[in-house]
């Protein structure tokens, strides 16, 4: 084989075999494939297309790139969820603890936050002295121990995608719906897994804004999980203003903790409520969804929820203190009011406004490599739907001195308040299950 003949005959249209596909990924990690010959490769299968089984075999080439997290020495079902990022997302934190409160296996990777969305390390790192570094026996005991276990993804994992995805960037190749499947699911095949649950975002805040591209990645998501054997299904849900009030890192634990308290908002209780339902059936922890629905209620109106969070904060680390008194958290030293200039009903929030906000108060970064600001953050006083007076604070900025002007301006143009009510937009748009 040869690179210049795979790049030919994906170029021509052709479909590409599991086997060229595999010598083109390993031998583009081990450096004999050079850069600008994977670039024009993502060109031609940007511009023509993989089928689902090149889709598979790409996923498999980048899992196999590095190292497969062994996951044999847990014992029950291992759980995994993977949200493609919002705005205010801390699903993972209430969600998690439920989860392994209602018995599964909670074993999860998970990333920093890149752009305007946030990444779970990110906020979990918010609680002082936790600890998301793990060497791999540590977590397989604390999982065993306590149900759950969250760690930062190292740079062994799937490192085929994380070069892949650096020539993506500055190729205009990125908004693949087959390259982002492979990518996405890539990092969940090398994570061990046996169920994936997928929340797909789609809306202003989302990075697949087009509800119908949302479904079509979803599909193919689904497809690559069962083809590998693992328990599949994916959510289609609501990004088009951010999840809850709470957008920054300190902020979010704090509205995780309270809707483990059973005081949380509304939207992000149900998502966890719908995901979490999937996870145990699919898991064979449940039998029927009401069944597993009425379970996790149980779970999080009896304190059992909060108190598995209680245990998993202390495990890794954290102040579990946290739990009582969410004053512990990072504070901001500013608040800041955001002023309705009118009278009504909010009708839209600009989700990605919002994330833009909160990152330029230092809560996101624009580069892998910058730090984040844990107390910093947008705080929503309003949600669509809200009717609110003129001069009525929509938000709060929570700042130190970085990024308030700009955080202001984006604020400012992020609300739509007019005379009536808008149209209810579904929480959940689509179940993709085949």
């Amino acid at each position: 084989m040869e690179a210049y003949a795979i790049i030919r005959k994906k170029r021509d249209g052709e479909r590409l075999s599991p086997e060229e596909i595999s010598w083109f990924i390993d031998r583009y990690v081990a450096g004999e494939v050079a850069d600008y010959q994977a670039a024009a490769w993502l060109m031609a299968a940007y511009l023509r297309g993989l089928d689902a089984g090149e889709t598979l075999a790409l996923t498999e080439a980048l899992a196999r790139s590095g190292e497969q997290v062994d996951l044999s020495g847990i014992r029950g079902v291992k759980v995994d969820k993977h949200s493609t990022g919002g705005v205010g997302d801390k699903t993972t934190l209430v969600l998690a603890p439920l989860l392994a409160a209602a018995g599964a296996k909670v074993a999860k990777m998970s990333g920093r936050g890149l752009g305007h969305t946030g990444g779970t390390i990110d906020k979990l790192e918010a609680i002082p002295g936790f600890r998301t570094a793990m060497e791999r026996e540590e977590f397989v005991a604390q999982v065993n121990r306590t149900g759950v276990a969250v760690a930062a993804q190292t740079e062994k994992i799937v490192p085929a995608d994380r070069k892949l995805y650096a020539l993506r960037d500055v190729t205009a190749t990125v908004d693949s719906i087959p390259l982002i499947a492979a990518s996405v699911m890539a990092k969940k095949l090398a994570c061990g897994a046996d169920v994936i649950v997928l929340d797909v975002k789609t809306g202003s805040g989302a990075f697949m804004q087009d509800a119908a591209a949302a479904q079509e990645l979803a599909r193919l998501m689904v497809a690559i999980g069962k083809r590998a054997g693992r328990r599949v299904v994916a959510l289609v849900t609501d990004m088009d203003q951010p999840l809850g009030y709470a957008v920054g890192n300190a902020i979010e634990v704090a509205e995780a903790i309270a809707t483990l308290k059973g005081r949380g908002p509304l939207d992000l209780t149900e998502l966890c409520l719908e995901l979490g339902s999937r996870a145990l059936c699919l898991g064979g922890l449940a039998v029927s969804l009401k069944t597993a629905r009425a379970r996790l209620e149980e779970l999080l109106l009896g304190g059992q929820a909060l108190g598995k969070f209680r245990e998993w904060v202390a495990a890794q680390g954290g102040d579990p203190r946290v739990v009582d008194e969410p004053e512990l958290l990072p504070q901001a030293p500013q608040k800041i009011p955001v002023l309705s200039p009118r009278a009504g009903y909010v009708v839209q929030i600009n989700a990605l406004a919002v994330g833009e906000a909160a990152r330029a108060l230092g809560a996101g970064r624009r580069r892998k490599e910058e730090g984040v600001d844990p107390a910093v953050g947008v705080l929503l006083v309003a949600k669509t739907g809200s009717r609110v007076e003129a001069g009525e604070p929509l938000a709060y900025i929570l700042a130190r001195e970085k990024g308030v002007a700009e955080a202001q301006e984006l604020l400012a143009g992020a609300f739509t308040v007019a005379v009536n009510p808008p149209k209810t937009r579904p929480l959940v748009c689509a179940v993709v299950e085949k």
